[in-house]
């Protein structure tokens, strides 16, 4: 990989000899021969993928992306053996984990939280290699991941605590409690490696269904260290892992039926390609995150300065590389010169670096065709009007792309429509705030808005058709999923199902009762099984 653009600017050298590397934060390479597979970590010794990180080293060649290791590239026949080892122990909800008590898979859980936590160091390191997450944003990931297990925990106990108890109706006594669905199959993005796939990995696992855990593409080989932590906080089969081509191993694991629930995070192609695959759909339950183009509509009554900042934080936070970033910036014309001025200025502030440098705040970029991506959507934006605004705004080189603020961007324009996805922010200017009303009402996504104003009827007079329009509307400040327990979730194109910490719990389950007239003879019954614990479904324990 050599340099691409020469127009360096007042920008510092991004990439470093490898001897300069503080030695705290050098990686050994990793070479993965095991996958997980029915309860244990199997031998491959078949073909691998070397893992490479978008940090480059300088070479007499060029730039060079590190090597950091390799990892199994499985085959179909792999895969279906781990479907088949989901299926097993399901067992049609008569295995093991599926008929296990709420507390009992409480209890597996915490054990796996502890070991996860002992492996805290090296797979924040390797975050930071693999995709090229800052050590501030690598940490805040790992340890927003455990907040969110142990979140999830207490969530479930207040859930059963909830149905710890019998209701009665019309002369029926019933217990309701919420079931396991059976296999899913979860597949994550490479933006958030470890957090995003376990929001849908963590709730499907503790209400009891089995996992086939598809890792991502980048970010793979941060989930290594863990592989023990699942082989031995749950029982085998519960948990096991797939590598390889997407296309060819989840292709037959689709298209045996056997999968009932696709937990997907990634593009509304790929996950309809992949729910078409299945023979009985009413079968597959989807809980998708998918495509969005989150909007910022600045007026003229706003806080520039807090628009700009929230705005840089939303649009920039992890170069980009968000599906609740901020992709497209409405602001009234009135302000927009000064918005415009103010934003590039502040941009071109940020500091550029390797991930465990303080202070840095833009890093390289893990997709090999995404510098020559946003490129593209630049010298787009510039042939129909638009200009790069701030200092060294678009620069290359290897891996690294330094942001650009383009402006004045229109509907022509592939950054008007596409989500780039990386460090371009987009701004356009708009006279009637029935632009950026239209631009959403005619958007095939519908994640979150981000509106920046003082004027409360004005906001007011916004909030009312934005929650028709979108999921979340934010007030002056970024677009964003966070706190984990507010619902997450899209209109249209952008997501299926709500991912909350107890929206989650209630996503991979089903509501299911154990329902008796109201007899002597059945309260006696009903009574005896209780007092013997010879269920777990029926049960009236309290968990604390």
């Amino acid at each position: 990989m050599s340099q691409q653009n020469s127009n360096r600017g007042t920008l510092p050298q991004v990439f470093k000899e490898e001897s300069s590397i503080p030695d705290n934060y050098k990686i050994t390479e990793i070479h993965q021969r095991e996958y997980l597979l029915n309860g244990e970590l199997v031998p491959w010794n078949g073909p691998v993928t070397n893992i490479y990180s978008p940090v480059c080293i300088p070479t007499a060649n060029g730039f060079e992306k590190k090597l950091l290791g390799s990892i199994p590239n499985t085959t179909p026949k792999e895969s279906l053996e781990a479907l088949d080892a989901a299926v097993a122990a399901y067992n049609n909800g008569l295995g093991e984990w599926p008929t296990m008590s709420v507390e009992g898979r409480i209890k597996c859980m915490q054990k796996f939280v502890y070991l996860m936590i002992q492996q805290r160091e090296l797979v924040i390191k390797l975050l930071m290699w693999e995709i090229g997450k800052t050590l501030a944003d690598a940490t805040k990931e790992f340890d927003r991941t455990v907040e969110y297990i142990n979140f999830t925990i207490d969530a479930l106990k207040d859930l059963d605590r909830e149905s710890s108890h019998f209701q009665q109706a019309e002369g029926t006594i019933a217990q309701i409690r919420r079931a396991p669905l059976g296999v899913v199959l979860s597949m994550g993005p490479f933006n958030y490696p470890l957090n995003e796939i376990f929001t849908t990995l963590i709730p499907a696992l503790i209400m009891g269904n089995t996992i086939l855990f598809k890792l991502p593409k980048f970010g793979v080989l941060c989930h290594y260290p863990l592989l023990n932590a699942f082989k031995e906080a749950f029982p085998k089969g519960t948990v096991n892992t797939l590598y390889g081509k997407g296309s060819e191993i989840i292709s037959p694991i689709m298209e045996s039926g056997k999968v009932n629930v696709l937990a997907f995070i990634g593009s509304s192609k790929v996950a309809n390609g992949l729910k078409k695959l299945h023979p009985k759909v009413n079968r597959l339950r989807a809980i998708l995150s998918l495509d969005a183009k989150n909007a910022a509509i600045v007026t003229k009554n706003a806080n520039i300065d807090v628009a700009v900042n929230e705005c840089i934080l939303g649009a920039l936070s992890f170069n980009g590389q968000r599906c609740t970033a901020l992709k497209l910036i409405f602001v009234q014309r009135e302000i927009a010169a000064e918005f415009t001025e103010k934003l590039s200025a502040a941009v071109s502030a940020m500091k550029p670096g390797l991930p465990w440098e303080a202070g840095v705040k833009i890093t390289p970029l893990p997709e090999d065709n995404k510098p020559a991506y946003l490129k593209a959507c630049i010298d787009d934006a510039i042939s129909k009007g638009a200009k790069v605004m701030n200092e060294n705004g678009g620069f290359q080189e290897g891996s690294f792309v330094f942001p650009a603020v383009v402006f004045p961007v229109n509907e022509q324009m592939k950054l008007y429509h596409e989500e780039q996805f990386g460090p371009i922010v987009p701004v356009v200017p708009f006279d009637s705030i029935d632009e950026p009303v239209n631009y959403q009402v005619n958007a095939t996504h519908g994640m979150q808005v981000s509106i920046f104003s003082e004027d409360a009827k004005e906001v007011a007079s916004l909030i009312d058709p934005f929650v028709n329009l979108v999921s979340r509307v934010n007030i002056n400040c970024q677009a964003q999923r966070s706190p984990d327990v507010f619902p997450f979730t899209g209109r249209k194109d952008s997501a299926e199902g709500t991912l909350s910490v107890f929206d989650a719990l209630r996503s991979f389950s089903i509501r299911s009762l154990v329902a008796a007239k109201l007899t002597e003879s059945n309260k006696t019954l009903l009574n005896t099984i209780v007092r013997s614990h010879d269920s777990n479904f029926l049960s009236t324990d309290y968990i604390f």
